[in-house]
């Protein structure tokens, strides 16, 4: 994959073209005074499928989770 890296003067007048490179999955990166401010990327709408038990273990619920909460936590006293 080639990059294109053009000045933010000159992306203004192209962006329609622009726009279709990075569709096209070409690197556009648009830049101000020689310093790189801006990447051109398109979103991508495929949703990634979960899986079950990925992180097992990173997280631990505490043996009072399910215990009512406390009279003073509903009257909002502290």
């Amino acid at each position: 994959m080639s990059t294109m890296t053009i000045d933010v003067k000159d992306a203004e007048m192209q962006l329609s073209k622009l726009l279709a490179l990075a569709l096209a999955g070409q690197k556009v990166v648009i830049s101000e005074n020689q310093e790189s401010v801006v990447q051109l990327v398109p979103i991508r709408k495929t949703q990634k499928r979960r899986v079950a038990g990925l992180h097992r273990g990173a997280m631990r619920m505490r043996d009072d989770f399910n215990d009512p909460l406390p009279d003073d936590f509903w009257l909002g006293e502290a």
